[in-house]
């Protein structure tokens, strides 16, 4: 536990935060900068005599349940937060965790994209997505088991790899086995890690085949070309944006031709309807 730089980190970021920031009332008879010490330990459901010792230098080590919630009373960013459990005398918890749920930073920026977008987890099942997304590629939410995930479905299910144009298969096999070889590498023995690779080389003997190479997370060419039922072909550039939460990222599709531009303005007129 570093006493001195825990006290010093904890006095700087309560006098940056304003009481509007953590929905208290700023009132006019305020004389201090920034919050009170009762404030923070309010937010904290800690007494104020145990976070002014924290402040002092003084008192025992705070556990990592009162760390987490001294985070949350501040308002600590991911990175402030893994410094503040350092600074206590304990280990990071990882930020890599897989939900069921997009979050709802990433949900607040692909709802706001006139573009085609996605949240997928580490392992390629659609959390989210926007109703341009949904209009390119169909509803990608509604399955269940392990064809939630869109690596099995890609090489179990041949309807899912319509909507590609059939020449770029064989890279997108490719590059599905190559990202699945670095997940599972990053987080083997997880049992849902372990039951999709198992599930695919099981059901599948192009998957295996690719997955006996042990290529790992090869980079993948972002432009994608799409046969669309309704409007036809068209290519658009895909870019993975990875969020705090790094076991979810958001996949945003734009297109570069004046041609592709129209065809998802009339994707985007069907969804209006």
């Amino acid at each position: 536990m570093n006493r001195e730089a825990l006290a010093d980190f904890l006095k700087r970021r309560r006098d940056a935060l304003q009481p509007e920031d953590v929905g208290l009332h700023n009132g006019t008879r305020r004389r201090t900068r920034g919050l009170r010490r009762e404030e923070v330990a309010a937010l904290a459901d800690m007494s104020t005599d145990f976070y002014a010792r924290l402040e002092q230098q003084r008192g025992s080590r705070p556990s990592e349940q009162t760390v987490t919630a001294l985070s949350s009373a501040l308002r600590l960013s991911g990175d402030e937060r893994d410094h503040l459990m350092v600074l206590a005398g304990h280990t990071p918890a990882p930020r890599a965790l897989r939900t069921e749920q997009a979050s709802a930073g990433l949900l607040r920026v692909m709802k706001r994209l006139e573009t085609p977008a996605c949240i997928v987890s580490d392992l390629y099942v659609t959390l989210s997505q926007n109703q341009l997304s949904e209009a390119l590629v169909g509803v990608l939410t509604r399955f269940q088991g392990l064809r939630r995930s869109m690596v099995y479905r890609w090489f179990t299910d041949p309807e899912a790899r319509d909507i590609f144009h059939p020449d770029d298969h064989p890279v997108h096999s490719r590059n599905w086995v190559s990202s699945m070889r670095s997940v599972h590498g990053q987080t083997e023995g997880e049992p849902e890690t372990d039951e999709l690779i198992a599930g695919l080389l099981r059901d599948s003997a192009e998957f295996a085949a690719l997955w006996e190479r042990h290529e790992v997370a090869r980079r993948p060419e972002t432009l994608k070309r799409f046969l669309h039922p309704v409007v036809g072909p068209l290519t658009l550039d895909c870019q993975v944006l990875t969020a705090e939460n790094l076991r979810e990222r958001l996949v945003v599709f734009t297109p570069l031709r004046p041609e592709d531009v129209r065809k998802l303005e009339q994707l985007s007129q069907l969804t209006r309807r």
